[in-house]
């Protein structure tokens, strides 16, 4: 499973349940992430006991995209089921600024930022 864009890409690899995100997240508005949240909607219905978001790759993220991950890790904390793990870079900004901020959403999130 993929949505692949100009400027971006969202892959799933089912082999090791991890979303690697690559590029750079800058839709217009949250409609237009709609092929992302469809992707990730159909990752959890799979209900891997574990799922990592690998991020090392992604160099931006608006607001929008922001809401529909965040959107993302409340509805696996609601779920119980599954454990979220975030692999990301503390050489990025946003991610060294924002990932701590799941944490608060998912207490059992495991951070992993290199």
């Amino acid at each position: 499973m993929e949505v692949i864009k100009d400027d971006y890409q969202v892959r799933y690899e089912s082999e090791t349940a991890t979303l690697n995100f690559k590029g750079l997240l800058r839709e217009s508005k949250i409609a237009d992430y709609q092929p992302i949240q469809q992707l990730l909607d159909d990752v959890t219905a799979l209900e891997p006991s574990t799922i990592t978001m690998n991020l090392h790759q992604l160099e931006f993220l608006n607001s929008s995209g922001m809401t529909i991950l965040s959107r993302f890790v409340i509805g696996l904390r609601k779920k119980k089921t599954i454990q979220l793990v975030v692999r990301g870079s503390d050489k990025i900004p946003w991610q060294k600024k924002s990932l701590g901020n799941w944490q608060r959403l998912m207490p059992s999130l495991t951070l992993d930022l290199e």
